[in-house]
Protein backbone atom coordinates (compact mmCIF):
# COMPACT_ATOMS: atom_id res chain seq x y z
CA UNK A 1 0.00 0.00 0.00
CA UNK A 2 2.87 2.33 1.15
CA UNK A 3 4.36 1.39 -2.58
CA UNK A 4 1.32 2.79 -4.31
CA UNK A 5 0.85 5.35 -2.53
CA UNK A 6 4.71 6.69 -2.81
CA UNK A 7 4.31 5.98 -6.46
CA UNK A 8 1.04 7.97 -6.51
CA UNK A 9 2.65 11.41 -5.07
CA UNK A 10 6.18 11.37 -7.33
CA UNK A 11 3.66 10.77 -9.89
CA UNK A 12 1.68 14.04 -9.04
CA UNK A 13 4.73 16.08 -7.85
CA UNK A 14 6.33 15.06 -11.55
CA UNK A 15 2.74 16.17 -13.34
CA UNK A 16 3.41 18.94 -11.44
CA UNK A 17 6.84 19.91 -12.26
CA UNK A 18 5.68 19.46 -15.92
CA UNK A 19 2.90 21.90 -16.38
CA UNK A 20 4.88 24.42 -14.48
CA UNK A 21 7.81 24.24 -16.80
CA UNK A 22 5.36 24.15 -19.97
CA UNK A 23 4.18 27.87 -18.65
CA UNK A 24 7.74 28.90 -18.18
CA UNK A 25 8.52 28.17 -21.90
CA UNK A 26 5.96 30.13 -23.04
CA UNK A 27 6.98 33.47 -22.15
CA UNK A 28 4.78 36.82 -21.85
CA UNK A 29 5.49 38.99 -24.72
CA UNK A 30 5.35 42.74 -24.43
CA UNK A 31 5.88 45.55 -26.89
CA UNK A 32 4.85 45.44 -30.23
CA UNK A 33 5.25 42.01 -32.33
CA UNK A 34 4.14 41.33 -36.08
CA UNK A 35 1.82 38.81 -36.73
CA UNK A 36 4.10 36.66 -37.69
CA UNK A 37 6.16 36.82 -34.60
CA UNK A 38 2.80 35.82 -32.79
CA UNK A 39 2.00 33.31 -34.61
CA UNK A 40 5.70 31.22 -34.81
CA UNK A 41 5.68 31.99 -30.75
CA UNK A 42 2.95 30.87 -29.24
CA UNK A 43 1.05 27.61 -30.63
CA UNK A 44 -2.23 28.74 -29.46
CA UNK A 45 -2.90 31.68 -30.97
CA UNK A 46 -1.65 29.33 -33.95
CA UNK A 47 -3.32 26.76 -33.59
CA UNK A 48 -6.84 29.13 -33.40
CA UNK A 49 -5.39 31.12 -36.79
CA UNK A 50 -4.87 27.43 -38.60
CA UNK A 51 -8.46 26.64 -37.40
CA UNK A 52 -10.83 29.36 -37.94
CA UNK A 53 -12.51 29.38 -41.36
CA UNK A 54 -14.38 32.97 -41.83
CA UNK A 55 -17.76 32.68 -44.02
CA UNK A 56 -18.23 34.91 -47.34
CA UNK A 57 -20.01 37.67 -45.30
CA UNK A 58 -17.10 37.83 -42.95
CA UNK A 59 -14.67 38.76 -45.68
CA UNK A 60 -16.80 41.13 -47.32
CA UNK A 61 -17.35 42.91 -43.65
CA UNK A 62 -13.49 42.91 -43.41
CA UNK A 63 -12.40 44.30 -46.83
CA UNK A 64 -14.68 47.26 -46.04
CA UNK A 65 -11.33 48.13 -43.52
CA UNK A 66 -8.79 48.62 -46.57
CA UNK A 67 -7.24 51.59 -45.28
CA UNK A 68 -8.10 51.71 -41.88
CA UNK A 69 -5.53 51.14 -39.43
CA UNK A 70 -6.36 48.75 -36.65
CA UNK A 71 -4.56 48.65 -33.29
CA UNK A 72 -4.99 45.43 -30.85
CA UNK A 73 -3.64 45.85 -27.48
CA UNK A 74 -3.84 42.58 -25.87
CA UNK A 75 -2.29 39.69 -23.52
CA UNK A 76 -0.56 36.32 -24.91
CA UNK A 77 -1.72 35.07 -21.61
CA UNK A 78 -5.19 36.23 -22.36
CA UNK A 79 -7.92 33.31 -23.30
CA UNK A 80 -9.60 36.05 -25.12
CA UNK A 81 -6.72 37.69 -26.98
CA UNK A 82 -6.14 34.01 -27.97
CA UNK A 83 -9.06 33.58 -29.94
CA UNK A 84 -10.03 36.75 -31.65
CA UNK A 85 -6.79 37.96 -32.45
CA UNK A 86 -5.55 35.26 -34.72
CA UNK A 87 -9.24 35.52 -36.15
CA UNK A 88 -8.30 39.13 -36.64
CA UNK A 89 -5.00 38.19 -38.70
CA UNK A 90 -6.46 35.81 -40.65
CA UNK A 91 -9.33 37.98 -42.26
CA UNK A 92 -6.34 40.52 -42.77
CA UNK A 93 -4.70 37.70 -44.38
CA UNK A 94 -7.23 36.29 -46.53
CA UNK A 95 -8.47 39.82 -47.44
CA UNK A 96 -5.47 41.06 -48.63
CA UNK A 97 -5.19 44.07 -46.03
CA UNK A 98 -1.74 45.64 -45.48
CA UNK A 99 -0.58 44.54 -42.39
CA UNK A 100 1.44 48.29 -42.34
CA UNK A 101 -1.90 49.53 -40.81
CA UNK A 102 -2.15 46.84 -38.42
CA UNK A 103 -0.87 47.19 -35.00
CA UNK A 104 -0.11 44.21 -32.17
CA UNK A 105 0.79 45.59 -28.77
CA UNK A 106 0.78 43.21 -26.35
CA UNK A 107 1.02 43.70 -22.61
CA UNK A 108 1.24 41.97 -19.66
CA UNK A 109 -0.57 40.50 -17.15
CA UNK A 110 -1.25 44.31 -15.59
CA UNK A 111 -2.34 45.62 -18.89
CA UNK A 112 1.08 47.36 -19.08
CA UNK A 113 3.81 47.81 -22.18
CA UNK A 114 6.57 49.93 -22.20
CA UNK A 115 5.80 52.47 -25.18
CA UNK A 116 2.66 53.81 -22.57
CA UNK A 117 0.32 53.17 -25.45
CA UNK A 118 -1.80 51.28 -23.13
CA UNK A 119 -2.25 54.22 -21.33
CA UNK A 120 -3.05 56.91 -23.75
CA UNK A 121 -5.53 54.36 -25.28
CA UNK A 122 -7.27 53.79 -21.59
CA UNK A 123 -6.94 50.17 -21.82
CA UNK A 124 -8.87 47.88 -19.42
CA UNK A 125 -9.57 44.70 -20.83
CA UNK A 126 -8.30 42.41 -23.66
CA UNK A 127 -8.51 41.95 -26.25
CA UNK A 128 -9.02 45.88 -26.99
CA UNK A 129 -9.19 46.44 -30.50
CA UNK A 130 -9.22 49.82 -31.91
CA UNK A 131 -10.25 51.03 -35.23
CA UNK A 132 -8.83 54.44 -36.55
CA UNK A 133 -9.59 57.07 -39.48
CA UNK A 134 -5.96 58.84 -39.55
CA UNK A 135 -5.93 59.64 -36.19
CA UNK A 136 -9.35 59.59 -34.71
CA UNK A 137 -10.83 56.55 -33.59
CA UNK A 138 -13.78 55.20 -35.10
CA UNK A 139 -14.59 52.50 -32.29
CA UNK A 140 -13.51 49.47 -30.38
CA UNK A 141 -13.88 45.99 -29.84
CA UNK A 142 -13.45 44.95 -26.16
CA UNK A 143 -12.61 41.53 -25.20
CA UNK A 144 -15.22 39.89 -27.32
CA UNK A 145 -17.23 41.15 -30.57
CA UNK A 146 -21.08 41.06 -30.45
CA UNK A 147 -21.37 39.01 -33.49
CA UNK A 148 -17.95 38.45 -34.97
CA UNK A 149 -14.98 40.43 -34.94
CA UNK A 150 -15.57 41.49 -38.81
CA UNK A 151 -19.10 42.05 -38.67
CA UNK A 152 -18.58 44.38 -35.19
CA UNK A 153 -15.64 46.26 -37.05
CA UNK A 154 -17.88 46.88 -40.05
CA UNK A 155 -20.79 48.12 -38.20
CA UNK A 156 -18.00 50.50 -36.33
CA UNK A 157 -17.59 51.90 -40.06
CA UNK A 158 -21.24 51.95 -40.22
CA UNK A 159 -22.01 54.54 -37.55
Amino acid sequence: MRVVFLCLLLVLIWGCQSTNGQVAQEKIAVGELSSAELLSAYPAFEAEYRAYQPTAAELSAAAKLNGLKVVVLFGTWCHDSEREVPRLLKLFDLVGLSQDNLQLISVNQNKQEPSGLYRRLDLRFTPTIILFDGDKELGRIIEKPDNNIAQDLAAILAK
